[in-house]
Parts: structure tokens; C-alpha cells; sequence
């Protein structure tokens, strides 16, 4: 199976590299592209392609790493996403975040799990089962010091000048002044990776379809089965940055001591 996933990486890494190559000028910010290009690509380089077309562009956005060769062009500081700018179009980008990751120095804050355990039993994936730990435990509330409700779960619509997107969960958040929020949150488990392209059209998703609420993208991501990441997001024209990060680990009640609550109260409220 690992020789067969790498055969494959190395078909998409060719194809990928083909296409950059086919658009770039030096000194470029933007490089569009269609998805149909894919196959003339392959058909030249005599290469299989998936069933799934698609699963190209998809493994270069969420699971694999661009090649170096394309890598090496970005801008100083800057990093390629790929991001898609309409129905089977997407652009290569520019950005000054581009993988998600876990500040594995940050400190953690201890939450009672209040997943039910037939639910936590029975979760089908690290996917579904992050999603659940943290619609059981209240966690965006806690995150945002905000009220919130689980509005959807896989919204799936079409944004325009974007096409198809999808948030893995959305929320809606109320505070004391009675403000409202839209909280999109994309959650990562497994091998997947958390991508500043998600969160850019969690963003534009927001744009669309709530633009009375304040929108802030959340995404969530296990450390381990029992430690969950969050992060909060802002958006500056096409660049994305981290505005918070917190790492929960669920327990059971007898593990929260005296001493950490006492610990937690010497905090500094943000």
C-alpha cells in the first residue's frame, strides 16, 4: 500500500509541476489554472490518471507538500496554496501562511469530557469524532467566550467567484451586547492537514451567505484522542492570520484538581 500511495505521489508531483510551470511568470503573485488542463498533461506525459481527476488538486491543497522546484519560487516568507476562483478553476497563490500546526508549546486547559459515551463509542472517524467532542463540550463557547449554537453540520453550497465550498460544521454565537456571529469551523484529523485554503473560503462563505454577522473561522485539530487545538482566524485582503490558538484536554472530573483551578484563576483574561 505505501509503495502504491508513493507511485502515486510521484504521478502528481509531475503533473502539478507540469501545470505551475505551464502558467508561471517570474515575479507572479496569482497563477490560474483550469482542472481540465490535468488531462492533456498526463496524456503528454504518458501518465495514468485517478478516476477521480480532482484528487490531483485535492492532495496539493490538504495532504501533500508542493515540489520543491515550485516551492522555491514563492515570494521570501511566503508560501503557494492553491486556492479554486470558480467552477473547475483554481490559482496558485502567494501567501504568508499556507499549513495550520499546533504550537506544541502552549499550554493546556483541563475541560470535565462531557461526551456521552455511547456517542464517543461510536464516532465513524477522527473527523466525525473531533466534531462531536467539541459540539459535547462546549468548546467554541468556551474558545470565544461567546454563546453558540451548532446551526449545520457539511454545509455545502456555492460561493460566487469561488464555486462549490464546505465547512465541516457552523455555528452561530450571540454575546452580552447581543451581537451575532458566524463561526465556520473546519476540523482535521488523521494525516489531513489544516490549510490556510479552507480557512480563506470559510471567510468568503461567510461573506456570501451571512454578511450581517461577524464572521470569525475557527479550526479545530486533535494532538491526540484526548487534546483538542483550536484556532481563530482574521483575514487581510488575500492574507490569513492566527488571532488565537488554545489546546483543551478532556477529563474526567476527579482529574481537574484544586490546584489547576487555582492555577487557571491566575490567568490574564484576553
Amino acid at each position: 500500500m505505501s509503495n502504491e500511495r508513493g507511485v502515486r505521489s510521484n504521478r502528481y508531483m509531475q503533473i502539478i509541476e507540469r501545470l505551475f510551470f505551464n502558467h508561471y511568470v517570474p515575479g507572479a503573485l496569482e497563477i490560474a489554472f483550469q482542472r481540465a488542463e490535468i488531462e492533456d498533461i498526463a496524456a503528454r506525459l504518458e501518465i495514468k490518471l485517478p478516476k477521480n481527476i480532482g484528487d490531483v488538486i485535492y492532495s496539493f491543497r490538504y495532504r501533500s507538500d508542493l515540489p520543491p522546484s515550485i516551492q522555491a519560487l514563492a515570494p521570501k516568507g511566503q508560501a503557494w496554496i492553491i486556492v479554486p476562483t470558480g467552477r473547475s478553476r483554481y490559482a496558485f497563490i502567494a501567501t504568508t501562511l499556507s499549513i495550520i500546526s499546533p504550537n506544541t508549546m502552549l499550554a493546556e486547559t483541563k475541560i470535565p469530557d462531557s461526551t456521552p459515551g455511547v456517542i464517543a463509542k461510536y464516532a465513524l472517524n477522527d473527523e466525525q469524532a473531533l466534531l462531536t467532542k467539541v459540539r459535547y463540550n462546549r468548546l467554541v463557547d468556551i474558545f470565544m467566550g461567546v454563546t453558540c449554537y451548532s446551526l449545520q453540520n457539511h454545509l455545502r453550497t456555492t460561493v460566487p467567484g469561488v464555486g462549490q465550498v464546505e465547512t465541516d460544521e457552523l455555528y452561530i454565537g450571540i454575546d452580552r451586547r447581543g451581537a451575532q456571529y458566524v463561526f465556520p469551523i473546519q476540523a482535521k484529523g488523521g494525516s489531513d492537514r489544516l490549510s490556510v485554503v479552507q480557512i480563506m473560503q470559510d471567510f468568503l462563505l461567510c461573506e456570501a451567505k451571512f454578511p450581517s454577522l461577524i464572521s470569525i473561522p475557527i479550526a479545530a485539530q486533535f494532538l491526540n484522542d484526548k487534546i483538542i487545538a483550536l484556532f481563530a482566524f482574521e483575514r487581510h485582503n488575500t492574507q490569513i492570520a492566527i488571532t488565537s490558538e488554545r489546546h483543551f484536554r478532556l477529563v474526567q472530573s476527579e482529574e481537574l484538581t484544586d490546584a489547576d483551578l487555582a492555577h487557571y484563576r491566575t490567568r490574564p483574561i484576553e
